[in-house]
């Protein structure tokens, strides 16, 4: 393997797939864990906008920093690499909480997260870097954190990246341990507890705690639920949650999507 293929694989991909495989495309484990997650955001590219995302997970969750890529279309991205696969859910509801927390004025629209909660298994995520664009005709990248603001909103180079200059950058970068990671979820999922009526049924106990992320107080459970389950500042799994709930207890409006 090249130096690049090797740093690849050390980062990104399954420990069952060798990076010079025919398999190497494919991110998903044969047991449908993923070590990578993929944050990008375009339409159009604003690093100023993502920026404050790559140096949160440093300074607020103590994460290692994840490689910045320009995708050579219409985005930057955020590569995260773990040590060790966790499930795609998993992997796709830290990439909301992150987005919540960092991008929740950012329209849906601009954002590709990988993996989402549902990922076909034959799913080649997202594509490889460094890579040709068909599209655009231009190549796709791994950047050093001070140049995203050089390429403003053209997230592309016009020229193929060297290989050795693109497996010094990932060199450089480091895998996420598996209990940074598990304390990193927490603090992205964590309300602070409050109050909440005891005798709502299950699952309503499980979004109780998001009480102390609205205003209150609150005499009605379901007026609770609604108000949980259309608040975008409250974790996605407890909207969830709350929609699940007010589903069992037919309550009117409970049809609304909790996305």
């Amino acid at each position: 393997m090249t130096r690049l293929q090797t740093e690849f694989q050390r980062l990104y991909l399954p420990p069952t797939v060798r990076a010079d495989s025919a398999d190497a495309q494919g991110l998903i484990g044969a047991d449908g864990r993923v070590r990578t997650l993929v944050l990008a955001l375009g339409r159009p590219a604003d690093w100023d906008t993502l920026s404050p995302l790559w140096r949160g997970v440093q300074s607020d969750l103590d994460l290692p920093a994840p490689a910045i890529a320009v995708n050579g279309v219409d985005a930057f991205e955020l590569w995260f690499s773990l040590a060790e696969p966790v499930p795609v859910a998993e992997a796709a509801a830290f990439l909301q909480g992150l987005r919540q927390r960092y991008l929740a004025d950012v329209k849906p629209a601009r954002l590709r997260l990988w993996p989402e909660a549902v990922v076909p298994s034959a799913s080649p995520g997202p594509s490889r870097i460094p890579a040709l664009q068909p599209a655009t005709g231009r190549w796709s990248a791994f950047v050093a954190p001070d140049l995203p603001a050089v390429f403003g909103d053209d997230p592309s180079l016009d020229f193929q990246p060297v290989d050795d200059a693109q497996a010094e950058q990932l060199s450089r970068l480091a895998s996420i341990p598996p209990d940074a990671w598990q304390a990193a979820l927490a603090h992205l999922q964590a309300v602070v507890p409050a109050a909440a009526p005891a005798a709502l049924p299950s699952p309503v106990s499980s979004v109780a705690s998001a009480h102390a992320a609205l205003q209150g107080p609150y005499q009605d459970p379901r007026r609770f639920l609604l108000d949980v389950m259309n608040d975008p500042t409250v974790a996605l799994a407890l909207r969830i949650d709350a929609a699940k709930a007010l589903l069992l207890q037919g309550t009117p409006g409970a049809s609304a999507s909790a996305a």
